[in-house]
């Protein structure tokens, strides 16, 4: 799967591009991007308010705000429908009713169109503009769980795992299941035989830990950090992530701490529909540039519970590319049917 470092599956070639691009004075950058370009521009986060696809409009609209302040804040619009496959349909065939919007997108999409969910569209069907921020997977249970660690957990799993109702924003074959579905394999279960509940959306997933309409929710940090800021009560057991995260989740061990060795990063970014102009696509590019170059940028994501991830133009594409590649041949070795895709 995808590293979690920005050039990690990137060739050299591509990470020198992205160290170039940092260096690029930032008016030049800027100097073909006005208020008037951008103005009436949305966010759109393709599933319902709370999750992963909110939190990516959030960022982007505060990172925007902090170093282009004449432009009008970007306001974010839901569009759930198969955890971002319908607003990746519309924008792929020029139908997402508006030339001023950027639709949020993450690995999971990534991992979607790797098995054709997002329909037989090609990867240059949207205008990729950039990356923001790499969040990483978390085990999570209700407060009144059990479970104090991932060890014990995962013991559970080994006992019987057709106790354990999973569930996260996604649905079969979707990074989330796909979270849960490498622990059970790790526990010596078949994934195949896995209890697992689909949600629209990481908010509407936690709401039901919450609730207690299921054991264990397999979401990101970001989305979880979220929610108890406000006021969602559950306990992490674990970030799979390859170090302890900074701030608030400094306390929550890691999988691999806990003998359970899975990593898994979920890169969050934007795109834009097939038909927006290239001067706006061009002005969104160098907006996000300038952003990502900006001195407070790292602890804007901080804020959040991601790290920079900061790639634009060709660098971006080939990531997407190289992600989606990566991301087939996992879902074959999971089994996981594969839908025909376009090309390139």
């Amino acid at each position: 799967m995808p590293s979690p470092s920005e050039s990690a599956v990137l060739p050299r070639r591509v990470a020198l591009h992205a160290a170039a691009l940092a260096l690029t004075p930032r008016w030049v950058w800027g100097q073909d991007a006005t208020a008037k370009d951008l103005a009436g521009s949305e966010c759109i986060a393709p599933s319902k308010p709370g999750g992963g696809f909110d939190l990516t409009c959030t960022l982007a609209s505060q990172a925007i705000a902090k170093v282009r302040p004449a432009f009008a804040p970007l306001r974010t619009r839901y569009l759930p429908g198969g955890i971002g496959a319908v607003a990746f349909d519309r924008a792929a065939t020029s139908r997402l009713d508006s030339r001023h919007a950027l639709v949020a997108f993450s690995s999971g999409s990534l991992l979607n169109i790797a098995q054709g969910r997002f329909g037989p569209h090609r990867l240059d069907a949207v205008r990729w503009v950039a990356t923001l921020g790499t969040d990483y997977g978390v085990v999570a249970v209700h407060p009144q769980s059990p479970f104090q660690t991932l060890t014990q957990l995962m013991q559970a799993l080994r006992d019987s795992n057709q106790r354990m109702v999973f569930g996260a924003g996604g649905t079969l074959g979707s990074q989330d299941w796909m979270k849960a579905a490498l622990l059970v394999r790790h526990a010596g279960r078949d994934p195949r035989h896995m209890r697992f509940v689909s949600f629209e959306g990481g908010g509407e997933a936690i709401k039901a830990l919450v609730g207690g309409h299921i054991n264990v929710f397999t979401g990101d940090a970001a989305e979880a950090m979220k929610a108890q800021a406000h006021g969602a009560k559950f306990r992490l057991l674990a970030v799979l992530s390859p170090a302890r995260l900074p701030g608030a989740l400094s306390q929550v061990p890691t999988a691999t701490e806990q003998a359970t060795h899975l990593v898994w990063p979920t890169v969050r970014g934007v795109y834009m529909a097939m038909g927006t102009p290239p001067a706006l696509v061009s002005a969104w590019t160098a907006a996000f540039a300038q952003a990502h170059a900006d001195p407070g940028y790292a602890a804007l994501c901080q804020m959040h519970g991601l790290t920079p991830h900061r790639l634009t133009g060709a660098a971006l594409d080939t990531y997407v590319q190289a992600s989606v590649e990566e991301y087939r041949q996992l879902a074959r070795e999971l089994g996981l049917r594969l839908w025909k895709t376009g090309t390139a």
